[in-house]
């Protein structure tokens, strides 16, 4: 009994030390400088794609679908001999309706229906890029993809698509558009509002979430041998 009270002392201690730091880094560029670097540190394509696939994420209808789906759409428009993927898993209840959504989206943004197509049976980003993989049936290596996925998602779905053998794989990352801090300001107060500690905290404390949990599915991608 007491070495389970050591045992639980010891772990609530580290646990929080942990929180405290991650407390603390909430007020630094820190946690947004790693969020970044996910989604841009290897997503650049030197060419124009030739395939864009779009990761479904949390469907539709959602924030993340519909982030996704504006900028599938600005990448559709700006490539418009592109094909379009949208990868999301079919639900049972629904069938295709969320993927219709996505790709309703992307119609209602003035993109040519017959330029998309799904892939709803990949359950994960692995099974996504291998299921992709069999569908294009031209040499994976002549092929150039676009990646359409959150900032945090970017560098393991890019990863995991040279796994399976693309060689020419770029990324979007969906990066918010925040609104300018300055108009976040009360004409009224006297006091300038603490925009640190009203807005940039609490996200920096969300980056922090973020950037944790996709390390952790890197880690795991790795041990599998899918990256």
């Amino acid at each position: 009994m007491n070495t389970f009270k050591k045992i639980f002392s010891w772990l609530f201690f580290i646990f929080g030390i942990f929180s405290f730091l991650f407390f603390i880094l909430s007020f630094t560029d820190l946690p947004y400088y790693a969020y970044h670097n996910l989604g841009t540190g290897h997503s650049s394509l030197s060419e124009n794609p030739d395939i864009i696939v779009v990761l479904g994420g949390s469907g539709m209808p959602s924030p993340d679908g519909l982030i996704r789906t504006y900028y599938a759409s600005e990448a559709a428009n700006e490539y418009q001999n592109a094909k379009i993927i949208i990868a999301l898993p079919y639900n049972v209840d629904d069938s295709l309706y969320q993927l219709n959504l996505m790709a309703r989206e992307l119609i209602v943004k003035g993109i040519d229906s017959m330029r998309i197509v799904y892939e709803p049976m990949g359950t994960n980003t692995r099974t996504q890029a291998v299921n992709i993989a069999s569908m294009l049936k031209i040499n994976k290596e002549q092929l150039a993809l676009l990646i359409i996925t959150t900032p945090e998602h970017m560098y393991r779905s890019v990863k995991t698509f040279k796994k399976v053998g693309f060689t020419k794989v770029g990324g979007l990352p969906t990066f918010e558009k925040p609104i300018d801090e300055i108009k976040l300001e009360d004409a009224n107060e006297k006091e300038r509002i603490n925009l640190s500690f009203r807005y940039n905290m609490w996200s920096y404390l969300n980056y922090e979430l973020l950037v944790l949990r996709e390390y952790c599915a890197i880690i795991y991608y790795k041990l599998k041998g899918w990256i």
